[in-house]
């Protein structure tokens, strides 16, 4: 272990201010078992491939530049079949666009995390305290890309295992002029970085001195990767052994090799079919090398060497190493075989202009805990039998290859652990992929990784339509019984009301009653002992009647008069407008009337009566006798008298949270439609007159009732205008035929929803095609929905649900949720009775919930 004061100086010493050549680590290479004054002990400061950092470069001490970059690659399971072989295309152009000489050492990080939880926020609803409990601690894999691009001088003697700085590092290179090799060096990569980056696939940035040196709040990437830790602030740094296996400090170190072409597979390509997500019919796809990437759940970093030399002096090498296999072939079937290879791999190279390259890949465990080693192992050697090639653990090697992985140092790679091919097969073992990220912006809904269930933070409202993938906020969502659709829009319904959304759910089946009555909002349903009540006429203090408020009551008197098939003329419309502006003249001058479907019944009768009568009004302009007795029932001492005069919930703009339950009342002639209308009436206020406020109104499955009484329009007008006042508009529905039964459904709010979330499908799957079609998705989105719960893991309580942002961006997420959250989104009957009497026996639903989620956790 390294003393204070060496710690000091290394900071010291690695201080971009300080323009010295830079010295190494205070790290020591050094055998076990021995002493500080043993001669076979080394300090790594004296052997230091690293000389200095200029120009944000990285030179080593044998003349080699390299320009360090930070990448960041398209997140795992989200690209297709094409776009895998698009990518890849986009490596093989850049690595050509690479001068001679030059190396790509690609290196990549995968640490074991853990998720922080945060807990300082006071402003914490109870379910928000309760998923970040929940997910506290979450283990999941860590992922960092760095690409290191080298340009060694052309006659610098290559490294071998018996041949390298680590062993002799007193080699003095031939002089190196940075003024005539680093300009045309720099330029060839921003050529390579260039094409990285309009190819959309990734993102790259330029490391600076400050992210290769350390300083002493931060530690650079040399200090990273000599003390294999991925974490920003420094740390003591170890002693570095290598026999009799490698270790830093207390970690354990094995190292695996793909080095040698009798190990690698007979055939490779830019993806490869991952049958945990496949079907029979569909095949799911990840990147080739992707087992040794994410897929690997263990501390690794996976390092991807591609070497450039001079394309013509390799074919010269190879042709006299086919005819000196000429010449032995008579002697050994094994000088035959070879012989016949290499010679198709000259034949190759030449018609078809292949650019031959040295390639070689690592890959690096290590653990804390000696018993895992064992286990480690077997993943390795279980990720690459899915590549079908030979896992080779690396011992004699070791120390070599793992010095020639420090960042700027890949030309001290012992070239004799490398294999000749093509740049087209060797772009196939580099890793494609990371782990989901979390959205930049303030806005979403959590979700979970797929692979670990890491909570991500996702917006699917506001940054898809900044980015110009979506038009609209929209959302449909489709899933069958039990697929976990309940749970999932009562998650989303839930983020968006803590985030300032005015919410208006229109249920068919109590699905949201827990929600509702935890966040104190409206809950409109009916039963005989306290039917559903309103009143459209009431205006709140503050308020004022306007064209949209006269509309909406004129339409509602009008449907209460007249049938379905019936039409109403213009006079009888004019009568009713001169009615209500009449009746609210009397509210303002008559301080003592309250606003009610009663007194708006008794100015009708009593004074606008006689002002019909004056202007001579023809009973064929306006039965006004006809229409006092159809609207009798809904007048004082009439049968449905309770449904327009409510004194109670008046409010409605102004409440947050409104649900109207209509499961009781969806197949009724006379309730149904004045609810609906109503409830179409409340929502457009609300889109009217809250400026800058967000709004959503969800229908479940309620819309197909609602279409089938004359309300289509109310939803076309929805779904087509909702995105100018920063609402959205959201339907739920369970069944294929659904969709293709509803005019509506198609025309409206298919065309006009660019998010489409769709949960299991797999009872579907084999009549997927007609879905497929109807919801415009495409073959990738296609395998990602026919992949959803296939590999779910056994040991947590989940379900998937993938969701498709305009047909540009899909994924799929899983909706993984605390006890007390699952607890307040449950539509299990017995589960919802078990939480309304908890609630009435400790005084809240809040209450209720949190002690039967105590006295679960003891069971």
């Amino acid at each position: 272990m390294p003393s204070a004061s060496n710690q000091e100086e290394f900071i010291k010493n690695s201080n971009p201010k300080n323009r010295q050549p830079i010295r190494a680590p205070q790290l020591k290479s050094s055998f076990p078992n021995r002493k500080q004054s043993d001669p076979m002990e080394r300090h790594l400061e004296n052997h230091f491939p690293i000389l200095s950092i200029e120009q944000d470069c990285i030179l080593s001490k044998q003349g080699d530049i390299t320009v360090a970059y930070q990448a960041e690659l398209p997140e795992i399971f989200t690209l297709s079949d094409q776009e895998y072989e698009a990518f890849h295309q986009v490596w093989i152009k850049s690595i050509k666009s690479l001068p001679q000489h030059s190396i790509l050492h690609k290196q990549d990080w995968f640490i074991d995390s853990q998720h922080q939880a945060t807990f300082s926020n006071s402003d914490q609803s109870f379910l928000h305290r309760s998923s970040e409990r929940f997910f506290h601690e979450r283990p999941f894999l860590d992922h960092s890309c760095y690409l290191f691009l080298t340009l060694s001088p052309k006659n610098r003697k290559a490294s071998s295992s018996l041949f390298s700085t680590l062993l002799r590092s007193h080699i003095v290179p031939e002089e190196l002029v940075l003024a005539d090799t680093l300009p045309s060096f720099l330029d060839a990569c921003g050529q390579f970085e260039r094409i990285l980056t309009d190819s959309g696939f990734v993102q790259i940035k330029r490391l600076k001195e400050l992210d290769i040196y350390s300083t002493r709040t931060q530690k650079g990437i040399l200090e990273k990767y000599c003390s294999l830790s991925e974490t920003k602030e420094p740390t003591w740094l170890s002693d570095i052994s290598f026999k009799p296996n490698p270790s830093i400090g207390n970690k354990h170190c094995r190292l695996f090799t793909l080095s040698d072409a009798s190990d690698l597979p007979a055939l490779c390509g830019s993806r490869i079919n991952y049958d945990k997500y496949s079907i029979d019919t569909t095949k799911f796809s990840v990147g080739f090398a992707s087992a040794l990437g994410q897929l690997l759940p263990c501390n690794h970093i996976y390092n991807q060497y591609i070497f450039i030399e001079d394309a013509q002096q390799t074919l010269k090498r190879l042709e006299s190493k086919r005819l000196r296999l000429q010449s032995l072939a008579n002697y050994s079937r094994e000088n035959a075989i070879a012989r016949d290879a290499t010679n198709d791999y000259l034949n190759e190279a030449i018609s078809e202009q292949r650019l031959p390259v040295k390639a070689h890949f690592n890959i690096l465990t290590w653990t804390e805990d000696p018993l895992q080693i064992p286990e480690i192992k077997k993943q390795v050697g279980a990720a690459l039998s899915q590549m079908e090639a030979i896992a080779k653990e690396e011992t004699v090697g070791a120390a070599q290859i793992f010095w020639a992985g420090i960042p700027g140092n890949s030309a001290d790679f012992p070239m004799n652990d490398s294999f000749d091919t093509f740049v087209e097969q060797a772009t196939c073992f580099l890793n494609l992929e990371t782990g989901y990220r979390s959205s930049l912006s303030p806005f979403g809904i959590r979700l979970g990784d797929r692979l670990t269930g890491k909570p991500v933070h996702v917006d699917l409202s506001d940054e898809p339509v900044k980015r110009g993938i979506c038009t609209n906020r929209n959302k449909f969502i489709l899933g069958p019984s039990g697929s976990g659709k309940s749970f999932f829009t009562n998650h989303l319904i839930r983020s968006y009301y803590e985030q300032g959304t005015h919410v208006v759910l229109v249920d068919v089946g109590h699905s949201y009653k827990g929600l509702c009555d935890l966040v104190g909002g409206y809950y409109f349903t009916y039963d005989e002992k306290n039917p559903i009540r309103f009143n459209p006429f009431y205006i709140a203090e503050g308020d004022q009647l306007d064209t949209e408020k006269k509309e909406s009551i004129k339409t509602l008197l009008l449907a209460l008069w007249k049938k379905d098939d019936e039409t109403f003329t213009r006079s009888e419309y004019v009568a009713l407008s001169n009615a209500l502006k009449g009746y609210y003249e009397k509210l303002a001058s008559d301080s003592s009337l309250f606003a009610s479907f009663n007194s708006f019944y008794d100015y009708v009768k009593i004074d606008f009566l006689p002002i019909l009568v004056s202007d001579k009004v023809k009973e064929k302009d306006f039965d006004i006798s006809n229409f006092l007795y159809v609207l009798r029932p809904y007048y004082r001492g009439g049968e449905f008298d309770y449904l327009l005069n409510s004194t109670e919930n008046l409010d409605l703009l102004q409440e947050r949270f409104i649900v109207f339950e209509l499961d009781n009342i969806k197949d009724h002639p006379i309730l149904f439609p004045v609810v609906t209308i109503i409830i179409m009436e409340v929502f457009i206020n609300k889109m009217r007159k809250l400026k800058g406020i967000r709004k959503l109104i969800l229908i479940e499955e309620a819309w197909k009732a609602i279409a089938k009484e004359g309300m289509a329009e109310y939803i076309k007008y929805l779904f087509k205008t909702v995105r100018k006042f920063f609402g959205e508009a959201i339907v739920v529905t369970q069944e294929v035929e659904d969709i293709i039964s509803s005019p509506v459904v198609k025309q409206a709010i298919i065309n006009n929803s660019d998010c489409k979330i769709l949960l299991d499908q797999s009872k579907y799957q084999n009549k997927f095609d007609q879905i497929q079609e109807l919801l415009g998705l495409t073959d990738k989105e296609r395998a990602m929905v026919l992949s959803v719960n296939k590999a779910n893991d056994p040991k947590r309580i989940y379900k998937e649900v993938f969701i498709s942002l305009g047909g540009m961006l899909s994924k799929v997420y899983r909706t993984e949720v605390s006890k007390e959250e699952y607890l307040a989104y449950t539509t299990e009957e017995t589960e919802k009775i078990k939480v309304m009497d908890y609630a009435q026996r400790y005084g809240s639903i809040q209450k209720g919930i949190a002690a039967l989620t105590a006295e679960q956790a003891q069971l």
